[in-house]
C-alpha cells in the first residue's frame, strides 16, 4: 500500500483504502424492537465501514430490551422470521446485533451469505493472542448466557467473567451518562480485581456507551459492532 505524500499525514493513505478496497453491503438485524436502538447501531456499524453500505432491519416482534433468557430465545424466533423472508441477493453479509447471537447458528445453515454475531466477534477480538478478558454489562440475568458463549467459542480458559451495572437496567439505559459511568466502573473492577487484559461491552443497545468509554482505558475496550463488521468484512472478502 502507498505511503501517504510527505506532510498530508494518514489522509492519502486512508483516502487511498477507501477508493481501491472493495465496497461491500451488509444486512444488520436488531433482534429488539427498538428502532432507536437500530439506528443507533447501524449508524456505528457505518463509522467503522464507510465506504460500505449497512441495511439496518429490526425485529418485527418481541421486546424492546433483551434482559434475559427468555427474552433471547423471542428475539431468536424473531431472526429467523426476519432471515426467512429477507432476499440477500447483492449482499455480502448479514450481522445479528445482540449479544447472545440469538438464532446465529440457526439461520447460519439456510442463509446464502455469511452472518456474523457480535457476541462471537468481540470475544474473539478481545481474546485474541490468549489475551485474558472480560464482559461488562447491564444484564444479570444473562451472565449464564455470556459464559456460556464464551466456552463456545474455546474461549473459556480466557474468559474472566461478567461485571455489572448495579440497579435496574431500564432506568440505566434511559440515562445515557449515568450508563457510561456505570459500565466504566465494571470496567474498572474487571481490570482490577479479574485481570482482565481486555473489555468487551457486552450488548448492542450499549454501542453508544462503548464508543465513549473505549479512550479511556489502558487495555482495549472492545466495542462489539465494529468488531462484528471488521469480522463480517474478513468472511466476505
Amino acid at each position: 500500500m502507498p505511503a501517504g505524500p510527505i506532510g498530508q499525514g494518514a489522509w492519502p493513505w486512508l483516502a487511498w483504502r477507501l477508493l481501491h478496497s472493495h465496497a461491500m453491503k451488509f444486512l444488520l438485524v436488531n433482534p429488539n424492537t427498538n428502532t432507536r436502538t437500530t439506528d443507533a447501531m447501524a449508524a456505528i456499524a457505518r463509522e467503522a465501514a464507510p465506504g460500505d453500505t449497512i441495511i439496518a432491519a429490526t425485529a418485527a416482534f418481541g421486546v424492546n430490551l433483551i434482559v434475559d433468557e427468555k427474552m433471547l430465545a423471542k428475539a431468536a424466533e424473531a431472526v429467523e422470521a426476519l432471515f426467512a423472508e429477507f432476499d440477500f441477493s447483492g449482499f455480502d453479509g448479514a450481522i445479528v446485533v445482540a449479544f447472545g447471537d440469538p438464532a446465529l447458528e440457526t439461520v447460519r445453515k439456510s442463509c446464502a451469505v455469511p452472518v456474523t454475531g457480535i457476541a462471537e466477534a468481540s470475544m474473539l477480538e478481545a481474546g485474541a493472542d490468549g489475551r485474558r478478558f472480560g464482559v461488562a454489562t447491564t444484564t444479570p440475568l444473562l451472565v449464564k448466557s455470556i459464559a456460556k458463549r464464551a466456552a463456545s467459542l474455546k474461549l473459556g480458559a480466557q474468559f474472566t467473567g461478567v461485571r455489572l451495572t448495579p440497579g435496574d437496567v431500564h432506568a440505566l439505559m434511559a440515562d445515557p451518562a449515568a450508563l457510561e459511568a456505570a459500565l466504566g466502573a465494571a470496567c474498572e473492577t474487571s481490570i482490577a480485581q479479574d485481570g482482565a487484559q481486555a473489555i468487551v461491552i457486552g450488548g448492542g443497545p450499549l454501542a453508544v456507551a462503548a464508543r465513549a468509554l473505549a479512550p479511556r482505558f489502558a487495555v482495549p475496550i472492545v466495542e462489539p459492532i465494529p468488531a462484528a463488521v471488521r469480522l463480517a468484512r474478513k468472511r466476505a472478502a
